[in-house]
């Protein structure tokens, strides 16, 4: 791919810490393209802050490259202009007001303070403007942290778990702003725990796993290489025979199903679809009790993400409409 059109690029990026001996970041490499949403999953001390720190030019790489269009990420005078940076944890000034927050941010960028009114209004936050952030919810702090990084009209949003704690409603409203500023051709690197929000929102994933890529692809092709789609039963063992609980579990044993008590006396029952036999299975089941419901379920980034770090991580529903 030609160089203008990688907005970020890491090359063999190392990150040493000599206290403790350890190495954060080993030898990582990846891009991301211009106009891009770039997912970037992995477990709790995988490495991911290091690189958002890395790439945001708060910490330097003990080997490697790290560049956003060209310029070196060391060097962070020649990033201010091109990068925003929204990070997990609130650092605003708790005593000012929204609107003296980022009136404050747009003197440091040198752009007009008009700007700051016009975000607000944008990301909903104008009846809370000259309020202080110290009576923000989450969420309005949340939006008012995309405000001040958006004040400049950076090329790159860097986002570090932007719904992390978030109702559905405040997760909405960031969500959008994500694809309405990718709209604008920009870049975003989404650093998230959320599956189904990289799944909805990402072009391209990577999975870091002890400071090492372990995969990194589109979402559907991640899918199909690492997850397991199933047919998920939800059934009734027949309450007349006392041994048909017993014999659903020695049977979900001996036919590979994934067998999970549900309230009362309904089971559901994960099949996975590259298994034969499915209809034999299935005839086996009604026979011993009552199917109440069958769908399918596709494999899940929650699934990969298993399967790639060997970590666990609850995969929430889908809210997000597809970009």
């Amino acid at each position: 791919m030609p160089l203008e059109n990688i907005a970020i690029l890491v090359q063999d990026l190392t990150k040493q810490y000599k206290k403790t001996n350890s190495a954060a970041l080993k030898g990582l490499s990846f891009h991301v393209r211009q106009g891009e949403i770039f997912g970037y999953l992995g477990p709790n001390g995988a490495g991911k802050t290091t690189t958002i720190r890395i790439m945001a030019g708060l910490s330097q790489p003990t080997e490697g490259l790290c560049q956003i269009f060209g310029k070196n990420t060391v060097d962070y005078s020649g990033l201010h202009n091109d990068l925003g940076v929204v990070f997990e944890e609130s650092n605003l000034y708790e005593r000012l007001s929204g609107l003296e927050n980022l009136r404050f941010f747009a003197r440091l960028h040198g752009v007009p303070l008009d700007r700051a009114k016009d975000l607000l209004y944008q990301y909903g936050l104008e009846g809370a403007a000259k309020k202080p952030i110290g009576t923000y919810s989450k969420g309005m702090k949340r939006r008012l942290l995309i405000c001040r990084a958006l004040l400049h009209d950076p090329r790159v949003l860097i986002m570090d778990e932007p719904t992390s704690g978030l109702d559905p409603t405040s997760a909405g409203v960031i969500h959008n702003a994500i694809l309405q500023y990718r709209k604008q051709g920009k870049t975003v690197f989404l650093s998230t725990h959320d599956m189904a929000e990289a799944d909805s929102l990402c072009h391209r994933v990577a999975f870091i796993n002890q400071g090492e890529i372990a995969a990194l692809d589109e979402p559907q092709i991640l899918k199909r290489r690492f997850g397991k789609p199933a047919l998920v039963v939800e059934f009734s063992p027949d309450s007349k025979d006392p041994h048909a609980a017993a014999a659903l579990e020695k049977h979900a044993a001996d036919a590979g199903f994934t067998l999970k008590q549900e309230t009362g006396e309904v089971h559901k029952i994960h099949i996975p679809l590259d298994r034969q036999g499915l209809g034999a299975k299935l005839d086996w089941l009604s026979h011993r009790g009552q199917i109440l419901t069958i769908h399918s379920q596709e494999a899940s980034l929650g699934q990969v993400f298993q399967n790639v770090t060997g970590a666990h991580l609850q995969d929430k529903s889908p809210h997000i409409m597809d970009p």
